[in-house]
């Protein structure tokens, strides 16, 4: 079998099983609803690998074209030496504030939290800066919503009405506060507008091409992974405001983004066959049977 035989129910496994979902008991305790619970659209976004992988890399990119951010992020993770771990260790982040049981998802908030407090420092440009700064939360999680759900919309439902991508970002401004963004984003017009208003204070970077050849390179789901990572890598660019490109001086090559795209809904049409284990057992916790 081909590696890039995406109909295939063996690589729709693989597909379905990326995250790791940590020490976490997703079965328990019955009827827990979460941060979102099963009727949400995060439940129903973040269950496809596709859209995270790919939104997950264009979050990153908005992220590291913001100065302040940049620097945070790396010079205090383990980003640049373990690339692979920290890559997993934001998806279980993910899967345990979407799937988790509310005492786990808010233990992990927590978690998070207290690795931010130990987070400043000076950008080379001279910006002071800190990870609890509410501005930067904002852009953060505003970021991680608008790659996760335009990766989803483009390659897994293409027909995403405008009302349940509002509602995407609506559900998703609890999280959002309890990281310590200040009035999140709640719809597609303001997610928007926000990107608008922070377009001035964005900046190529080497870190950003860096970036890029990390992730391009480097993948928990090994053999598999490795094929994917740089069409993800190309989805994630194409994925961004046409602006992008241009003013964060990234690799620009139309003819491979059309090509990946058809490639990309195939891998998201095939993350879509069968359910990862995380949101099966989510779904038997609250008593309700998975979507598909």
């Amino acid at each position: 079998m081909s590696t890039l035989d995406v109909s295939a129910p063996r690589t729709a496994r693989r597909l379905a099983q990326p995250m790791s979902g940590g020490r976490v008991n997703y079965l328990e305790p019955k009827g827990d609803l979460g941060f979102y619970g099963p009727d949400s659209m995060a439940w129903r976004v973040h269950a496809n690998p596709i859209a995270l992988a790919v939104g997950g890399i264009a979050a990153v990119i908005l992220e590291l074209a913001e100065p302040r951010v940049r620097t945070g992020v790396w010079e205090h993770s383990i980003f640049r030496t373990d690339p692979l771990s920290r890559m997993q260790r934001t998806g279980e982040a993910t899967m345990i504030t979407t799937y988790g049981p509310t005492k786990a998802a808010e233990a992990r908030v927590a978690m998070v939290t207290r690795m931010h407090q130990r987070v400043s420092g000076v950008t080379p440009e001279g910006q002071a800066y800190t990870a609890l700064d509410p501005e930067l939360m904002t852009w953060v999680h505003l970021t991680a919503g608008y790659g996760f759900l335009n990766a989803y919309a483009r390659h897994v439902e293409p027909g995403l009405s405008r009302a349940d991508q509002d509602r995407y970002y609506a559900e998703g401004a609890r999280l959002g506060e309890a990281f310590g963004a200040v009035n999140p984003p709640a719809s597609v017009a303001e997610v928007e507008a926000c990107i608008e208003a922070m377009r001035p204070n964005l900046r190529p970077h080497p870190i950003i091409g860096e970036f890029l050849q990390i992730v391009s390179t480097n993948s928990p789901l090994g053999l598999l992974g490795r094929v994917i990572q740089p069409m993800a890598a190309q989805a994630a660019i194409d994925l961004l405001p046409s602006w992008a490109k241009s003013e964060l001086e990234l690799p620009d090559r139309p003819l491979a983004g059309a090509a990946v795209r058809p490639l990309m809904r195939g891998m998201g049409a095939a993350g879509n066959l069968m359910l990862g284990d995380i949101p099966r057992q989510a779904y038997a916790r609250v008593g309700r049977k998975p979507p598909r």
